[in-house]
């Protein structure tokens, strides 16, 4: 009874915070979707000026913790001019931190249809833009689509990485609770509730592409 208490009183603040959290996971998955399709292309094109870039980005990017990625936006940043809000640095932080899993799943997804499709293309005429553009991304995304929701799951829970840069999601607002309350427990099994909540539908909807696609 005293924790239901408790908990009318504290969500309030934390639904605020839970709101900024789908901000951020919002915004850093729409620009971690077109980064990352960015540098899939780049590391399968057949010029060096473009594959070499890629590969180097990825390979910083998912040998970086995000955590620090994160405070090197927030903190280092402004030291050569470039000044960002924490929730600006969040959401980009994040964004172009998993861009780097976004592009290995695109590049797995492309290269997993068929090569005959190419060749097919190829010898009726169709220009290489064409071809991926209607024959290829198409199929491909298809593909991509289960893996893509894992990654959009992994987001959802990493933005908590925001409230070590001070952003207002949901963490660091049941980190202030706690801090001022000390109850401790009720706090963090309610904030666990809630991400828990949030990521249940995105879960569900990533479950059901994987029935779907495996079934063809």
């Amino acid at each position: 009874m005293e924790f239901l208490e408790n908990a009318r009183f504290f969500m309030p603040m934390l639904l605020e915070g839970a709101l900024v959290t789908i901000q951020i996971a919002f915004l850093s998955l729409a620009l971690s979707t077109v980064l990352g399709l960015t540098l899939a292309l780049m590391r399968l094109s057949s010029l060096r000026i473009l594959y070499v870039p890629a590969v180097t980005i990825i390979t910083v990017l998912r040998g970086v913790p995000i955590l620090v990625q994160l405070m090197y936006i927030y903190f280092v940043f402004p030291e050569i001019g470039i000044e960002l809000s924490a929730f600006s640095a969040g959401w980009i932080g994040l964004g172009v931190a998993f861009s780097a899993y976004h592009a290995e799943n695109f590049r797995a997804a492309i290269l997993s249809v068929d090569r005959g499709q190419y060749e097919a293309a190829l010898s009726i005429g169709m220009g290489k833009v064409r071809l991926m553009s209607r024959i290829i991304l198409p199929q491909a995304v298809r593909i991509a689509l289960p893996p893509y929701g894992n990654i959009a799951i992994m987001m959802l829970k990493d933005s908590s990485l925001a409230s070590t840069i001070t952003v207002a999601e949901l963490t660091r607002s049941g980190q202030l609770i706690a801090s001022s309350t000390f109850m401790n427990m009720t706090v963090f099994t309610l904030v666990a509730l809630i991400y828990l909540a949030m990521s249940l539908p995105v879960s569900a909807l990533n479950s059901w592409l994987e029935r779907r696609f495996s079934a063809k």
